[in-house]
């Protein structure tokens, strides 16, 4: 199957339909295109890390320099408001992002995404903990705004049929920021895969280990109850689901507590998480993702990422302390600077021609969605806009009618270790069979549990 994605620029036409949802454009939806830039009104619920290593970069980016591509020519992306519980730090923002951004509003409270939406934004993004991303996401595309929803995008199926359901309703985008997938190295990896230089995936292993001040600090708010296998090993379940294919057949998990949590409560310290797929050959593959945020604060990766994969002629192994860059400064590393740089993810540079920047693939999944939402709306005529919407929805890297193996994935660890919180460890998930599209089978029961009924 063909990605335009991968390209780096939309093959989503040349002649496409001019947007009619909501407010877009701040004027006649897909007017002329000598009339003037085009508008997008960005709306932003939730201002924490992601917000400030991603999104603020993004939005001080385009409003230096707007979009540009030849169907729809120059685009304006202003981010115009902000939602969240207590509104510190939007008026922080507001303080340190003046000139550097649109001037924007500041929502907070129980109302503040109704009033956001209210404030006339064309699309939102949500990058709240992942257990508030279902009551935004709804709400936003129950008022026709296009939505872009930070990993993983929901918690089971049921809320992705709904959202999905909504989408399709009012006509608009709704997509999930998978950024490591756009990673330089798993580009690679895909490339090889899709041009069988890799051939058939035996089996795989993925880690991911974060320090011990991320869970106890900044994550310490929205932690309890929390497992950091849905925070983060649902990138490499993405990665692996979008990478390989296949059908994700069971599900399997355990985890361990003690350390951010009681040893006998829901907060999990780290989990172990093992998929297993069958392919058209009739073959399986298994992979096994552990994840963790206990790692000692001053161990040399502070963030460590392991990935290996197996196939019938070849091994491809990656990891984060390897990929070429190690620096020690004193005072310095690891706590406020990393060792092992990531250079590619989001970073600050002085470009050769002395100009300041922050680039890298976790800003260019965000720009790469404007862009797309642009084409839908500013694209071409206003009768071709339906076509133009489901060439965009077509692309599986990022809408949620192609995420369901992934929430069924995550789904299943929480009901896998929410059992084994609840006494009944060594459950087994598995996927669309006689029982139901995803049930929960413990040991020495008959019957199991039907996480959710209708395939996956």
């Amino acid at each position: 199957m063909h990605h335009p994605w991968e390209q780096g620029e939309s093959d989503m036409g040349a002649a496409g339909g001019g947007g009619s949802v909501g407010s877009v454009g701040g004027g006649a939806p897909g007017a002329a295109r000598g009339e003037g830039p085009r508008v997008l009104r960005a709306g932003m619920v939730g201002l924490g890390m992601i917000f400030e290593e991603t999104y603020r970069p993004f939005f001080e980016q385009v409003h230096k320099t707007p979009l540009y591509d030849r169907r729809f020519g120059v685009c304006e992306v202003p981010l115009t408001a902000v939602a969240s519980r207590t509104g510190t730090r939007g008026a922080r923002y507001q303080q340190t992002l003046a000139g550097k951004v649109a001037a924007f509003e500041n929502f907070a409270g129980p109302e503040a995404v109704a009033q956001l939406l209210a404030s006339g934004v064309d699309w939102v993004a949500i990058a709240t903990p992942d257990d508030r991303h279902f009551e935004a996401a709804r709400a936003c595309l129950q008022a026709g705004r296009h939505v872009l929803i930070e990993k993983p995008s929901v918690l089971s199926l049921e809320q992705l049929d709904e959202l999905e359901r909504l989408a399709r309703q009012h006509g608009v985008l709704a997509k999930v920021v998978y950024h490591k997938l756009l990673d330089p190295d798993h580009k690679r990896l895909r490339t090889f895969y899709r041009q069988q230089k890799l051939q058939h995936v035996n089996n795989g292993y993925c880690s991911l280990l974060e320090p011990k001040s991320i869970a106890q600090g900044q994550f310490a708010e929205w932690i309890t109850g929390r497992n950091p296998g849905t925070y983060v090993a649902v990138h490499y379940i993405k990665l692996i689901d979008f990478t390989f294919g296949g059908r994700l057949e069971r599900v399997t998990a355990t985890g361990q507590r003690g350390l951010v949590g009681p040893v006998d409560g829901p907060t999990w310290d780290s989990c172990q998480l093992r998929l297993v797929y069958r392919y058209d050959s009739g073959r399986e593959a298994a992979f096994d993702i552990h994840t963790s945020w206990v790692t000692p604060d001053n161990f040399p990766g502070y963030v460590e990422q392991e990935v290996q994969f197996r196939f019938d002629n070849g091994v491809w192994n990656g990891h984060s302390r390897k990929r070429g860059v190690e620096c020690t400064i004193a005072g310095e590393t690891p706590m406020r600077t990393k060792i092992t740089l990531n250079n590619h993810y989001s970073a600050a540079f002085v470009e050769p021609w002395n100009e300041a920047s922050q680039r890298g693939y976790g800003v260019e999944v965000l720009e790469r969605f404007a862009r797309e939402v642009a084409e839908v709306e500013f694209g071409g005529p206003a009768d071709e806009r339906s076509a133009r919407l489901a060439r965009a929805r077509a692309l599986d890297y990022n809408d949620l009618a192609a995420d369901r193996q992934t929430v069924a994935a995550v789904q299943a660890l929480e009901a896998i270790l929410d059992a084994q919180w609840k006494g009944r460890p060594d459950g087994v998930a598995r996927l669309n069979g006689p029982e139901g599209g995803l049930v929960l089978w413990h040991p020495g029961r008959r019957e199991p549990d039907v996480l959710y009924s209708p395939p996956v």
